[in-house]
């Protein structure tokens, strides 16, 4: 595709080029991230202040910004050093200071010569019973007052950038919009009544009153819509590239599945009949599958991941199972060696441990087709791992992965198809910015038998109590978790922390009844005291949250989560869903510290409430925000400068399934309508989409 259009040239030149904007201020904008045109355009104002003409301060309510006409009277420079100047003025009711610190006298006799009138702006507020106003922003003559905005827009500031430099530069650069053909499916622009890009723009940066700042103005809700349709386009786009690539047909004949299900004790939910049928629809189309696997904590993921691994393998094919750590990949091979007994396929495990002869052995079953089904750690990656025919790959807890990595395992096979299985329950517009390449099957039903799980929130001042509690548990022969606070300061002190509290615990329960896990252990030693736990050896695992993930103890029926008050939503759910699987009833005790604050509060209330993950994703978005929820720096969120995806979580699907639609008419974007998306992308600088369709 050739480079840029030249319609957006006068948007990508220099700052330097705008009225008012020398080098040094250019500088200055960099801070902000602006260093075009563009980037100043799409730094929209954050809230406005009415500068309309009033006839009197005496009608305002103090502190206010008033613009009033006055007829300026006597000037009283100050007595000594470091004393304000005084100008009297009088507006139509009331008389009232303007005021100055370091004045120059001579520089304001000049500007507010007595007995002249003048139209004033700034902040009004009380001192000593008198009204006053410091530092007027505008100090006009009557005829130049219309200089001053009726309503001006509030721009966000850094060192070196003035409110009024910010608002003339901006005001430069609206005098390069273009007017730019439409990309917005003209039914969804009528419907909601949008502007064109360059009116969006333009009222945008030109608001009227406080309700053209918020988002849903028309023209500022046209400007988000704009970021997150570029965003989906782009994913989008990616997502055709994945399936352009020829995939393999893999059909499942039902041959092992139905073994398998005949095996079970119990009936699948609907949501994973659901979620078998949408995998199996993909394996069998002739395109690649990308596709996210989301269920909260035990909602049967592992089942329904075999359930595609046994399609691939009645397609004739093979499979492979990705977990992030060697203990979840022992974990995953452990509760699939029954179903693959039943389904009568061969399963195999493949970690960093596997050495010499053994190892050699495994790789040529599995290069000559003998081993049906592999679960690994990322030693699957290795050069010498050779499939016969690989055609599925499950890829465990998402956040651990990145698309590179999705990327590389496909390369293991001919067209390998991607299933990735996340237990941390996403809200919709997250799993919408961060997996729009990704079709989504949800599993948002629980399978019969998994008992609710008591939460209780108890006062630390009563740790005793739990401890007494505990002691009874053990001696019924159950087990439990004690999770130790994440201190912030250093790692070190989450070591002391889990250390102090299992000499306390081991003092109270016994010797050997106490475990430890914690990040600074040599990850031997983690694994030996996870398996005793896992063993039953040990009644009472203590640990930092190194245990969140995937770790299945049936027999564990109680989780103490110690200053529960200071995880997120996510961690705290996640913690929770470590135990309640077995058959017997357990219970989660939040241990709080008191002062609690209303956040905490909050938080700890929706865990007593609920124990569903989408209504606590919710929640948590709501609570701390998009950034905080994955961590932006290795989100993969995208960073919008408009477009807010935790209140615009209906716009962005509106964004994705217009931007599949568009790809699905015209792939290559070659329509009218679809050269204009493509203006749009260089506008929002995508320039990986832009690479995708460069064939054009």
């Amino acid at each position: 595709m050739a480079g840029r259009p030249e319609i957006l040239f006068p948007l990508f030149s220099a700052l330097t080029e705008l009225e008012g904007v020398g080098p040094k201020t250019a500088k200055h904008f960099e801070q902000l991230g602006i260093e075009k045109p563009r980037d100043l355009l799409m730094t929209l104002p954050q809230s406005g202040i009415d500068r309309a003409v009033k006839a009197s301060v005496q009608d305002a309510v103090l502190p206010d910004v008033i613009t009033v006409e006055v007829e300026i009277g006597m000037h009283v420079p100050p007595r000594s050093r470091g004393r304000p100047y005084h100008v009297h003025v009088r507006d139509e009711k009331l008389e009232f200071r303007l005021v100055f610190f370091h004045a120059r006298g001579d520089y304001l006799q000049k500007q507010l010569p007595s007995g002249q009138r003048r139209v004033v702006s700034g902040k009004v507020e009380m001192f000593d019973g008198q009204a006053q106003m410091v530092h007027p922003d505008y100090m006009l003559p009557v005829d130049r007052a219309s200089e001053i905005p009726a309503f001006e827009p509030v721009y966000p500031l850094t060192h070196g950038i003035t409110q009024r430099m910010f608002y003339k530069a901006a005001h430069s650069a609206l005098e390069r919009v273009p007017e730019l053909d439409e990309w917005i499916d003209l039914g969804q622009k009528k419907k909601a009544g949008w502007p064109s890009w360059a009116e969006a723009i333009r009222a945008a940066h030109n608001p009227k009153s406080l309700a053209d700042i918020t988002a849903t103005d028309p023209a500022r809700e046209r400007l988000a819509y704009d970021e997150l349709f570029a965003h989906q386009l782009t994913l989008g786009l990616a997502r055709a590239t994945v399936r352009a690539k020829p995939g393999v047909s893999s059909k499942a004949t039902g041959r092992h599945q139905s073994r398998v299900l005949a095996a079970l004790p119990y009936a699948l939910t609907g949501a994973q009949t659901r979620a078998i049928a949408e995998i199996a629809t993909d394996m069998e189309a002739p395109v690649r599958m990308n596709r996210l696997l989301q269920g909260d904590v035990g909602s049967g993921k592992t089942l329904v991941a075999f359930m595609a691994l046994l399609a691939a393998v009645e397609a004739g094919g093979q499979g492979v199972m990705m977990a992030p750590t060697e203990i979840l990949a022992r974990q995953h091979h452990e509760s699939l060696v029954p179903l693959a007994r039943d389904a009568g396929v061969v399963l195999e495990l493949l970690t960093g441990r596997d050495k010499g002869a053994e190892r050699t052995s495994k790789l040529k079953a599995l290069a000559e087709g003998e081993i049906h089904v592999l679960v690994g750690t990322h030693a699957v990656f290795q050069e010498d791992v050779q499939f016969q025919d690989l055609r599925l790959a499950v890829v465990d807890e998402q956040h651990r992965f990145g698309v590179n990595q999705r990327f590389e395992l496909g390369a293991k096979g001919k067209a390998v198809d991607v299933l990735v299985m996340t237990a941390t329950p996403i809200p919709r517009s997250l799993a919408l910015a961060q997996y729009g390449d990704m079709d989504v099957s949800v599993l948002d039903e629980k399978p019969p038998g998994r008992k609710p799980i008591t939460t209780a929130t108890v006062s630390t001042k009563r740790i005793d109590e739990v401890v007494a509690k505990l002691r009874g548990v053990i001696a019924e022969g159950r087990q439990a978790y004690w999770v130790c606070p994440l201190v912030e300061e250093s790692e070190l002190s989450d070591k002391t922390a889990a250390e102090d509290r299992f000499k306390r615990l081991r003092a109270a329960l016994g010797e050997g009844a106490v475990g430890l896990v914690h990040g600074q252990m040599p990850p031997a030693e983690k694994d030996a005291a996870m398996a005793s736990f896992v063993a039953g050896e040990t009644s009472v695992l203590v640990a930092t949250t190194v245990i969140e993930v995937g770790v299945n103890v049936p027999n564990a029926t109680i989780m103490v989560i110690e200053r529960a008050e200071g995880f997120g939503l996510a961690q705290l759910h996640q913690l929770r869903g470590r135990v309640g699987r077995g058959d017997a009833a357990s219970t989660c005790l939040l241990l709080f510290q008191e002062p609690l604050s209303e956040t905490a509060r909050r938080r700890l209330s929706i865990m007593r409430e609920t124990e569903d993950g989408f209504r606590i994703s919710e929640e948590d978005l709501a609570i701390r925000g998009a950034g905080d929820l994955i961590g932006t720096a290795q989100s993969g969120l995208p960073r919008f400068r408009i477009a807010d995806l935790e209140r615009q979580t209906a716009l962005m699907a509106v964004a994705q399934s217009d931007a599949r639609k568009l790809l699905w008419d015209d792939p290559a974007l070659e329509t009218s309508r679809g050269r204009a998306a493509r203006v749009l992308l260089w506008l929002m600088e995508q320039d990986r989409a832009i690479r995708l369709i460069s064939i054009g």
